[in-house]
């Protein structure tokens, strides 16, 4: 056969070619790894919704009257969404004071450091505040989350000696 027809195209060699047989040859370990880099992103998405979750509650007036101009909340979203990419960020919440309160997979002072110094790096106008274990204990909701204080922390600001 000298060439294939698909779609109306003339395809050089016919049959799976190279690639299909690359992915044939794939082992267990690959597929697992490709599995857990699936959960991961997918797993950020989700979490990505407990930003617009907290952003949306703001801006619908459930929070009563808003403190900032409603263009800060979409930018405070961007803030958290990207927050979500740091290591120890378990979720993160928009806060109607206009901070971020992140909710941290591991509850140490070296991870809580380290993240906050990456939230620091990467948005040095930014207020984070983490939530404690026991604010966490209490699976607080939405509404509660969204009207905690940011402003008994130390702004990015300060901690970067810039104010």
């Amino acid at each position: 056969m000298t060439g294939c027809i698909s779609n109306g195209f003339s395809l050089a060699g016919c049959g799976p070619g190279p690639r299909a047989d690359r992915l044939r040859t794939w082992g267990p370990r690959r597929l697992i790894a490709l599995i857990v880099v699936f959960g991961v992103c997918s797993a950020g998405s989700v979490s990505a919704e407990n930003c617009s979750k907290s952003r949306d509650y703001i801006l619908q007036g459930l929070a009563g009257d808003l403190p900032l101009p409603a263009g800060r909340y979409q930018a405070l979203f961007k803030i958290c969404s990207e927050t979500l990419t740091l290591t120890n960020v378990k979720d993160a919440y928009v806060l109607k004071d206009g901070g971020i309160a992140i909710s941290p997979a591991r509850n140490t002072i070296y991870a809580t450091a380290e993240t906050l110094a990456q939230f620091c790096q990467h948005f040095p106008r930014g207020v984070a505040r983490f939530l404690t274990p026991r604010e966490q204990q209490k699976d607080p909701t939405v509404g509660l989350l969204v009207m905690m204080s940011s402003t008994g922390t130390a702004s990015c600001k300060q901690i970067n000696g810039t104010m």
